[in-house]
């Protein structure tokens, strides 16, 4: 596939076609209160940061959002236990501060359904990596969803994201993308994303009855939902793997 990679900030005009791009992501992704908050403004305050690949056609056919940061200010330097949540409201945070960046974080790479399995994946972390590196940073890091955890929701994700193959790749398709790119798997954030709605919500976003008191597997999800019937709330709170790419 013959690709034109581009930022938003060098083509505006592309706005609407980048952000209304078709994706594949759960219906109860997108309803993280901290990702509602501040997705959106990555593509509208930090355009640079956002990138798209079109196609022959001149159709976006996957885009690649990260944020900078200032992980090493005032000695902080620790990558955060609650993940993707807290590097999104870091980043506008050191934004709106005028901090000096000196990290970048993948927010997301998405690939539009027809043009899955093509390798775009590896593509637009490549062109984030470049990005990044072009800017002057010296690292990317990024808090990973591993791709293929939904199919073992019960297993803790301190031992599927350190599980190998016997080649010494990770198990996990997106870790293994992320690591034959040059990245180290540094830790869990074990609270990386929150989902706390009521059970009609739920019972909207996934067709389950969510009729029953403790742990519920939900197709996507990386661990079960905790349902409470008798109060009426279910709480997903989703894990996902910090690896850090030396520029």
């Amino acid at each position: 596939m013959v690709l034109r990679i581009a930022s938003l900030a060098e083509r505006p005009e592309m706005y609407d076609a980048v952000t209304g791009m078709a994706d594949t992501w759960p219906e109860f992704v997108r309803n993280d209160l901290v990702g509602n908050a501040h997705y959106g403004r990555i593509a509208r305050e930090l355009p640079e940061y956002v990138l798209f690949a079109e196609d022959e056609s001149g159709e976006v056919v996957a885009h690649a959002y990260s944020v900078p940061f200032a992980l090493g200010d005032e000695g902080a330097g620790a990558l955060p236990a609650r993940g993707w949540d807290e590097v999104l409201v870091w980043a506008f945070g050191d934004l709106r501060s005028g901090v000096t960046p000196d990290t970048v974080s993948a927010i997301s790479i998405v690939v539009a359904p027809h043009a899955q399995g093509t390798g775009l994946s590896a593509r637009m972390l490549s062109a984030m990596r470049d990005n990044a590196r072009a800017k002057g940073f010296g690292a990317v890091v990024a808090p990973v969803r591993p791709s293929a955890k939904h199919l073992e929701p019960r297993t803790a994700m301190e031992e599927y994201a350190f599980r190998m193959r016997d080649d010494g790749l990770p198990h996990d398709p997106w870790l293994r993308v992320h690591v034959r790119a040059g990245a180290r798997i540094e830790a869990v954030a074990p609270a990386s994303m929150t989902v706390a709605a009521s059970l009609d919500e739920w019972r909207a976003w996934t067709g389950l009855p969510f009729d029953k008191e403790g742990q519920v597997e939900v197709p996507g999800a990386l661990v079960p939902v905790h349902s409470e019937p008798s109060l009426g709330y279910a709480v997903y709170v989703e894990p996902n793997v910090w690896v850090r790419h030396a520029l």
